[in-house]
């Protein structure tokens, strides 16, 4: 062969904000230490190495010593750094001048830590916008990588994709190299010498080319079943070995160098989209049933190869709609983004403003806000690490702009974009979010000072992947399979555990059911709802004073037929803990009992754990851990503790009360298989209720949130840190 090809290896790890530090740890042990041993000795051979924030913020704190040595390959130029958005946020999901600002930041900590020079960048997750190209020149890369599913939407075929082309937004030219899909799945999981004869039939048509493979480096020792693959059988040094032995003819080099030393092949724009399956996940349930089966009946139809260039799943920004929780996050972190923007234009760049900065973008981490067979929505971690960094930045900036040491304050605005009113109540202590026109359900209950969501929560919701689930595990069959291929059960009786909720898991959810409902016909979702409060609109005042606000709601509606008005209302006081939370039954019947009940969704408190349990009264009368399913019968009060985050929530009515207690959880999909996830806490007060004189029925709620616990942890620390400086 005349003229070699370039063969860029190019590898991006990763680990999300909230990940477990034990996770991290494993994967440094299992991936990123291990390649590096392998990588260090073959002196001949370069990658490109995209490693998020996240990871790179960990691994400097935690493993000093392998930054150190990427440092030396940097210098050495073996080593590419390639940068990105610092937090890797999916760059369609936050504003222009967050992409600018995330991109900017992270190639100066980088520029400054590893001695690199930035010129290219990895996309999170691929997902790609045509209109983003302006940003990221401006960010000052010049380069990136996106799949050849990308290029082939544009039109283009498999022999033109060996080189890179120029696209262009608004007169600024960015260079983008097409990761090989048939790479991605034959690296590391066939024969390197797999590898090796696909990149020979390349160079034998292209003389020249520039190949390019993009993908996790997890999957060289974190994904399931490939560190022994990888490594023990010594899959990577027999793949370095090919590549060394035919370095005649295939040259391992940078995507600068590649950039550097050929010119494009072309121009090309890009269509809206992300690599193959992602647009599969972002499908509707259903839709994406349909694909499924389409695609898995054409797969061995002659016409396929030619048709499937032309075939598109989904658009990413739709992950918001499929997952409303996606949304709710999605609309807080664009409402603290927009905050700050205004802080900084009044106020300039203060501490408190650019530490506020700092905890917004790592708010928009991007694993929290999709899911498929990754992506972390699924994983109550993630989305309380996110909501944790996103009121952390409120916090920082109400303290920016000097608020007082207790305020409170109510406003409407349509506050998660839907087109529609909802109502935030807020205080120095605590902020509530609430959608008269959903059911009046609490949707958003920010504890601030511990920075915790109490209503992240999930709801059931019906998967693609649960035709799995109910057909069972397949046979192992002796090879790593693809991550995407895998059907592994960490827990049996999965296909027992699937349940679909026909609501939103929020709080202030009113029901009415037959007089004969029951914990388990609740629990098994088996009693009928009897009136139309649930989910529809609720008409809406608010009144504000000067320490009290209150949003007040009322509906006529009906229940078992009977036309009933339900009014409740919740209120706020500066400087309080606790929300008060008003019922009003009106119009009841004088000669029957009515089935009521509320209910509420607290998440982000564990289930399974001897410091997470539920309390009568004190402390030391506990009732069982927090997934634990309870029938109390005239109670007034019920407790919930969570000593690891250092919140007690106490409930508490001002008339006696039966109170359900249950578990949310998820049959979900991860890297690891297929499991069972807690994802929020039911308590669930109900009444037998009947009409006074004049058909009213009323009772008093209050929620209290001590964190008193998790302050005195603190403050130790706090009062170090002073001492220190």
């Amino acid at each position: 062969m005349t003229q070699p090809i370039r063969f860029c290896l190019v590898l991006h790890n990763h680990q999300p904000i909230g990940n477990f530090d034990g996770v991290f740890e494993q994967a440094y042990q299992d991936s990123y230490l291990p390649f590096l041993d392998v990588f260090e000795p073959y002196g001949d051979l370069k990658i490109s190495l995209h490693t998020s924030g996240p990871l790179l913020e960990w691994l400097d704190e935690h493993h000093s010593d392998y930054l150190d040595r990427l440092a030396a390959l940097v210098e050495a130029g073996r080593v590419e750094i390639i940068g990105g958005s610092f937090y890797e946020a999916i760059l369609a999901m936050i504003p222009s001048r967050d992409r600018v600002g995330q991109i900017k930041d992270f190639s100066g900590w980088l520029e400054q830590r590893l001695g690199a020079t930035i010129q290219g960048m990895w996309i999170p997750e691929r997902v790609w916008e045509q209109p983003m190209t302006s940003d990221i020149v401006d960010a000052g890369i010049k380069y990136t990588v996106l799949d050849d599913f990308h290029f082939k939407n544009a039109g283009l075929n498999d022999d033109e994709l060996t080189g890179y082309y120029v696209t262009e937004d608004d007169g600024r030219t960015l260079n983008v190299f097409p990761g090989s899909e048939r790479l991605r799945y034959l690296i590391p999981f066939a024969a390197p010498h797999e590898t090796i004869d696909y990149l020979r039939g390349i160079a034998e048509r292209h003389p020249g080319a520039v190949v390019t493979f993009g993908d996790d480096g997890e999957k060289f020792g974190t994904w399931p079943d490939t560190h022994k693959h990888v490594y023990n059988d010594g899959w990577l040094r027999r793949f370095f070995d090919g590549l060394v032995e035919n370095r005649d003819w295939i040259s391992t080099t940078t995507l600068a160098d590649a950039a550097q030393s050929t010119p494009p092949v072309g121009k090309i724009y890009l269509p809206d989209g992300s690599y193959r399956e992602m647009t599969e996940w972002v499908l509707a349930t259903d839709q994406q049933v349909e694909y499924e089966n389409i695609t898995h009946e054409m797969h061995d139809d002659p016409r396929w190869q030619r048709l499937v260039r032309f075939v598109r799943g989904g658009y990413w920004r739709n992950f918001k709609v499929k997952y409303p929780e996606a949304n709710e996050m999605y609309s807080r972190m664009l409402q603290i983004s927009r905050r700050l923007a205004q802080a900084e234009a009044t106020a300039g760049s203060t501490d408190e403003i650019k530490w506020a900065r700092r905890e917004l973008y790592r708010g928009q981490c991007n694993c929290g806000y999709w899911h498929g067979a990754f992506g972390g929505i699924y994983l109550p971690h993630l989305r309380n690490a996110i909501y944790n960094h996103l009121i952390a930045a409120e916090n920082l900036l109400d303290k920016s702009v000097g608020k007082p040491a207790t305020w409170v304050e109510a406003t409407a605005d349509d506050h998660n974009f839907d087109g529609r009113q909802e109502v935030r109540l807020a205080n120095d202590r605590m902020l509530a979010f609430l959608a008269p026109l959903e059911g009046g359900h609490i949707y958003e209950l920010d504890v601030r000072s511990i920075c915790h969501n109490l209503l992240a929560t999930l709801t059931r919701r019906p998967e693609a992947y649960h035709r799995k689930v109910l057909a069972g595990a397949n046979q192992d069959n002796g090879h790593v399979a693809s991550i995407h291929d895998r059907v592994v059960f960490k827990q049996e009786g999965l296909d027992q555990r699937l349940q679909y909720d026909a609501y939103a898991r929020k709080s202030l959810v009113d029901h009415f059911y037959d007089d004969d409902a029951s914990l388990q016909s609740v629990i098994a979702g088996d009693s009928e709802e009897r009136s139309d409060f649930r989910d529809c609109g609720f008409e809406t005042k608010l009144r504000k004073g000067a320490d009290r606000v209150q949003v007040l709601m009322s509906r006529d509606g009906n229940a078992f037929g009977i036309p009933l008005k339900l009014t409740k209302g919740v209120t706020l006081t500066s400087g309080s803990n606790e929300l008060e939370i008003a019922y009003l039954l009106e119009n009841l019947p004088k000669d029957r009992t009515l089935h009521f009940s509320v209910e509420f969704n607290l998440a982000g408190l564990p289930s399974g754990a001897d410091d997470r349990f539920f309390y009568l009264g004190e402390h030391e009368n506990r009732l069982g851990h927090l997934g634990t399913q309870l029938d109390l019968i005239d109670v007034e009060d019920l407790g919930l503790v969570d000593q690891w985050l250092g919140i007690d929530v106490h409930w508490s009515a001002d008339r006696p009360t039966h109170v359900w207690t249950f578990p949310i959880e998820t049959v979900s999909q991860s890297e690891g298989g297929f499991e069972l996830v807690h994802q929020s806490v039911v308590v669930q007060p109900h009444w037998h209720v009947r009409g006074d004189a004049n058909g009213r029925w009323a009772v008093t709620m209050r929620l209290a949130l001590d964190t008193s616990l998790a302050e005195s942890r603190s403050a130790p620390q706090v009062e170090e840190s002073a001492l220190a400086h």
